[in-house]
């Protein structure tokens, strides 16, 4: 959703923070191109005004100018100001209130408020253990009553039935009773909606809410909007008096605007955001967390969650225990690509990662992406478990079936095997002898440090502090041997693990999880 704001903050900033000192003029010469930058994404204008003046207040003061590095100083005030245009802390949707508690949903025609209930309501039954009653009030267009009915089928949450000829007010009275007499915890009513904000869609919402009387009142807003989310906003928070924003969509190629725009205008929350349109793919909204990945600083915090959420302990474990004694066959490789890609496959990982994104473009120009694994699966796939087991065996003969099994050619195999064979030569030496193996010394890392248990299991994070000079040495030697110690030792490429080129997670012991990247040697 960022990447172009991303990328051009992170070119803007990165010329500050390499000059030694800063005069005011090139503060004024930065922050014009990051005026610049923020109205290309979409950003209201009055926003962008107003967060331009404050950074420019705090950047061109002493306490900057005279700094040691007064370009860092500055990314940090602009990081500063961006989490607070954004809302300093993430509120999630409050349920503090007798039941059953009431949650209107508002918005236009097209924004996605159907969906957005129906996972809404999903995501309190799974997570919290509610009991929820979902009812649609939008009685012109019988095909939305039908979708959340159907939605409430296939996430098992209750919808009030339909009666026909009743008007959205005595719809929104009927949801509150039955949610009250069926022993319902919340009742989300989700209202009709207008092509564009008209006046008879705001006096039916403002009847809705004297006959229901919301806890909550959530405006879902397509972040693609761009410049009409401001007006929609302001309109919608005067009119109903809105407590919260929905953001779906924000897995698209937007500019971002929206979200930029909306919370600073209503100085009402963006309590969740639509990252895809399955029912488990809606996120609370993190402030400090989305500023980090505007400016290029990674999100390790999400990349933990997301890890944690995916990977299946007790396979995590198994996978640990079989690499400590060096044993890593193909079923292990198609294990390790099925979790990365349950996290959002490699792009998805490096947009998390603090000083990553710009590998992204490096990946697509060498035409490595996604479906690299796609295909490493298929390869594997049409193995048999003897072959995936003992890949000693794959001859001439069984990898010309393979290859006509997978849509595969003999070079893709050979690439495969190759990379297989190099991960597996790394996994014999670091679960080799000596002092317990070095596997058993390096395993800990993002495990031991954020206390996900088996996680490590997932290739590990290898915690290289541990290690004497002589065994980082060898280590190093062995890993630009099989290719994993140089940049572009990426899967796909026969140049080995499906690593990161080397590249380390700051405190976190070294390497990603069944990426284990190796340092290089200063």
């Amino acid at each position: 959703m960022f990447e172009n704001l991303q990328d051009r903050l992170g070119s803007i900033l990165n010329g500050l923070t390499g000059r030694g000192a800063l005069s005011e003029a090139d503060v004024s010469a930065a922050l014009r191109e990051v005026r610049r930058a923020l109205l290309e994404a979409d950003v209201a204008l009055e926003v962008v005004r107003s967060f331009t003046d404050r950074v420019r207040e705090k950047a061109v003061g002493a306490e900057v100018l005279k700094s040691i590095k007064p370009g860092q100083m500055v990314v940090k005030i602009v990081h500063d100001e961006l989490i607070e245009m954004l809302g300093s802390e993430g509120e999630s949707i409050d349920l503090n209130a007798p039941a059953p508690v009431v949650i209107m949903m508002v918005g236009l025609q097209g924004s996605g408020k159907t969906t957005t209930t129906a996972k809404i309501a999903n995501r309190m039954k799974t997570r919290d253990r509610k009991k929820v009653l979902m009812a649609s009030l939008d009685t012109r267009r019988p095909a939305a009553q039908e979708q959340l009915r159907q939605l409430g089928v296939q996430t098992g949450v209750d919808t009030l039935p339909v009666i026909a000829g009743q008007s959205p007010t005595d719809i929104a009275a009927r949801a509150v009773q039955a949610a009250r007499l069926g022993g319902h915890d919340i009742v989300i009513l989700d209202t009709a909606g207008r092509t564009h904000i008209d006046e008879p869609l705001m006096v039916e919402m403002a009847d809705i809410k004297k006959k229901s009387n919301p806890h909550e009142i959530l405006l879902v807003a397509d972040s693609l909007t761009g410049q009409d989310a401001v007006n929609l906003a302001r309109n919608f928070d005067e009119r109903v008096g809105i407590t919260g924003l929905v953001l779906t969509r924000m897995d698209g190629d937007g500019r971002g605007g929206a979200a930029l725009s909306m919370r600073a205008v209503t100085g009402k929350p963006i309590k969740l955001i639509g990252v895809g349109e399955k029912m488990g793919e809606l996120e609370e909204f993190h402030p400090r967390r989305i500023a980090d990945r505007i400016l290029g600083m990674g999100d390790i915090v999400s990349l933990v969650e997301k890890a944690a959420e995916n990977i299946d302990a007790e396979k995590a474990a198994a996978m640990a225990a079989k690499m400590a004694k060096g044993k890593f066959d193909l079923n292990d490789l198609a294990d390790q690509i099925g979790q990365m890609q349950k996290m959002g496959g490699m792009g998805g990982i490096m947009g998390m990662m603090p000083g990553m994104s710009g590998m992204k473009d490096k990946m697509a120009a060498a035409g490595l992406d996604d479906k690299v694994f796609k295909r490493q699966l298929a390869i594997i796939s049409s193995m048999t478990k003897a072959e995936r087991s003992n890949p000693d065996l794959l001859k001439h003969s069984r990898k010309k079936r393979i290859a006509a099994g997978s849509g595969t050619d003999a070079s893709d195999i050979n690439k495969l095997l190759k990379m297989h064979r190099q991960m597996a030569d790394m996994m014999k030496m670091m679960g080799g002898k000596g002092k317990g193996g070095m596997m058993k010394q390096m395993m800990g890392g993002l495990a031991s440090k954020m206390g996900l248990g088996g996680m490590g299991g997932m290739g590990g994070m290898p915690d290289l502090s541990s290690l004497d000079p002589k065994q980082l040495e060898a280590l190093q030697k062995q890993a630009e041997a099989a290719g994993l110690g140089k940049p572009g030792g990426l899967p796909g490429l026969g140049s080995g693990m499906p690593g990161l080129g080397g590249a380390k997670l700051p405190g976190l012991g070294g390497g990603f999880p069944g990426l284990p990247g190796l340092p290089k040697k200063k």
